[in-house]
């Protein structure tokens, strides 16, 4: 059985700003993953959590609608392997396409991060 407890409000308003910033950047992440060359699922999911200290971990429910999205955009490609031993496994690569749609959510980010630290720090941005 599954208990919940309440959490204090400030606590429950910072996961729902962690849940929102992260899915908001899970395509993004996912992308830059998997920029090195493939990888399956599992490995992407360990690869993030290693990656980011544990700060950003995600569950496999969470990961393969990505996945998915970004199959069904051109954005990564599939290869399925089946060991000898073991079960298929279904690798994921970034195509041209994925490849152009990183630097552009890169670029979207690195201008939206700026911005935020500026805002943040209490500087303001000259156009």
């Amino acid at each position: 059985m599954l208990v919940m407890t309440a959490l204090p409000r400030d606590q429950e308003e910072r996961r729902s700003i962690l849940r929102e910033l992260k899915r908001g950047s899970l395509e993004l992440i996912v992308l830059h993953l998997l920029e090195p060359g493939e990888a399956y699922g599992y490995e992407i999911v360990s690869k993030l959590t290693s990656a980011s200290g544990g700060a950003l971990e995600v569950t496999d429910g969470t990961l393969y609608p990505v996945l998915y999205r970004l199959e069904r955009a051109g954005y990564a490609a599939v290869r399925w392997d089946t060991p000898e031993r073991g079960v298929p496994r279904k690798y994921y690569r970034l195509t041209d396409e994925g490849r152009a749609e990183l630097a552009r959510l890169t670029g979207e980010w690195t201008t939206f991060a700026r911005a935020m630290t500026a805002l943040l720090e209490g500087k303001r941005e000259t156009p």
